[in-house]
């Protein structure tokens, strides 16, 4: 139960830094970041395999630069959108 708890908040604060860094808001508040942290660390594992510090098996590095890359498509499909 805990690990899924520490997963939840961790995959929140991915998304989080992700959003601040890009200045960009997601829509869905905490669920967004939540759901943007998780898709950004599948994607960075993809790419860049497993580096850095591991917190709660997110590989921190490529799950922040993962969600950097989901929030830049996310805008450009929104841009789009608008």
């Amino acid at each position: 139960m805990w690990s899924l708890i520490i997963s939840l908040i961790v995959g929140g604060l991915i998304g989080w830094v992700a959003e601040l860094i890009m200045k960009r808001e997601v829509p869905g508040g905490v669920l967004g970041n939540i759901i943007l942290g998780f898709l950004g660390s599948w994607l960075g594992g993809l790419l860049l395999s497993d580096f850095g510090p591991m917190i709660q098996d997110f590989a921190i590095v490529p799950a922040i630069l993962g969600s950097l890359l989901v929030v830049f498509i996310y805008g450009l499909i929104a841009g789009k959108a608008r």
